[in-house]
């Protein structure tokens, strides 16, 4: 039997890839969805439970808009689905007066008529008084109709619904050849006309001369911590989702969602790490410090159990912008990627741009192009 051709195969079932395939299928093309592992598999960058979706990115205009397009796409989609998994609790933004990014921010969110609060430093202790800020420099700046996904479900029910519709989806671990073909481990060609990798931090395995230093896969550990019985005020709406703009470790955190416990981590980059051998144990620091996090900004949870914990990765472009463009010797092969650590949230909108781009031929934008990642790590997005 003839082996089918289809107008595009996806290679990866992340957030990225998922949309992606998504936006082509409703567009009515053909599409194929591959990935080794699973939709938002353990392994994966889109895997694990929650994801922060928010609209404040400095002078970033270009995240905020894709932001704003994604959490609409993202609430017609769990409408459409009867899957309620998006968390509305709010996005808080832990900032300092004077504070350039801070400034910028709210300049940003001013522009574009995103609904948000500027909260004082004594209204900060009235309405969370679970956080404690010793800094008296220190405000808020607060997104009521920001929150979290439920980041592996989501996925999952994106891929599932979309199989439902029409698309074609295989678990096969797949790698292109020096002529441009595609085959999976078991010697099988996979067919289209056109092919998006969307593999995360397996791109750099994938195309290791393109990409090697381009895209850097980093060690990113995650931790949850067990409020005490009866407790709520770790959980919303009691608390909201939290970025700290004025801590040099980068924390950030969710409430008690679905009662899996309250998350901190920190976005810096870790040490490099390879998404197939990495050991993902926690590290006895990276405890140690989310202790000592917690006994500074949230002291009722100095000492709170900690329930589950998870080693991910970012993979990092070098400004922190995503890539979305065509390999320069293959004009059928897209590469997408570069989610950075905060890419899950604008997976609506990049799938978006990528099926848009693809179907009408139109130039990427620049700050993703290839020409414009580095090996040197200069990251400016926040």
């Amino acid at each position: 039997m003839e082996q089918r051709t289809y107008d595009v195969a996806v290679i990866g079932a992340g957030t990225f890839g998922a949309w992606t395939a998504e936006h082509l299928r409703r567009a009515g093309r053909s599409v194929l969805l591959v990935d080794g592992l699973g939709p938002a598999n353990a392994r994966a960058s889109s895997g694990g439970e929650s994801r922060v979706i928010r609209m404040g990115y400095g002078a970033d205009e270009i995240y905020t808009r894709m932001s704003m397009r994604s959490l609409t796409l993202w609430k017609e989609l769990f409408q459409e689905i009867g899957q309620p998994l998006f968390h509305q609790a709010g996005v808080l933004f832990v900032a300092r007066q004077g504070d350039p990014h801070s400034d910028v921010t709210r300049a940003t969110l001013e522009r574009l008529r995103v609904p948000h609060e500027v909260v004082s430093h004594q209204e900060l202790a009235l309405r969370w008084p679970q956080m404690h800020f010793a800094d008296a420099a220190v405000y808020g700046i607060f997104e009521p109709q920001s929150g979290a996904i439920m980041a592996r479900r989501s996925i999952a029910s994106l891929v599932e619904h979309g199989v439902q519709n029409g698309m074609s989806y295989q678990q096969s671990a797949v790698a292109p050849t020096t002529t441009g073909e595609l085959r999976t481990s078991e010697g099988e060609a996979v067919r289209a006309d056109v092919y998006v990798f969307a593999c995360g931090p397996w791109l750099p395995k994938l195309f290791p001369d393109l990409l090697g230093g381009r895209i850097s896969p980093t060690r990113q550990e995650v931790f949850f911590f067990g409020p005490s019985p009866g407790d709520r005020r770790f959980a919303p709406p009691n608390l909201p989702v939290w970025v700290d703009f004025t801590d040099p470790r980068g924390p950030y955190g969710c409430p008690d969602f679905e009662s899996r416990g309250f998350k901190v981590g920190f976005d810096l980059h870790g040490e490099t790490f390879d998404p197939d051998k990495g050991d993902r144990r926690i590290s006895t620091a990276g405890v140690e410090q989310a202790y000592r996090f917690l006994a500074e900004r949230f002291p009722d949870l100095a000492h709170a159990p900690l329930v589950e914990t998870r080693v991910c990765q970012y993979e990092s472009t070098s400004s922190g912008d995503f890539l979305i463009d065509r390999h320069p010797d293959f004009e059928n092969f897209w590469i997408i990627g570069g989610g950075s650590g905060h890419g899950f949230k604008h997976g609506p909108a990049v799938g978006e741009y990528v099926a848009s781009r693809i179907l009408d031929g139109r130039p990427v934008d620049d700050r993703f192009s290839l020409a414009s990642k580095a090996s040197a790590q200069n990251r400016t997005v926040f």
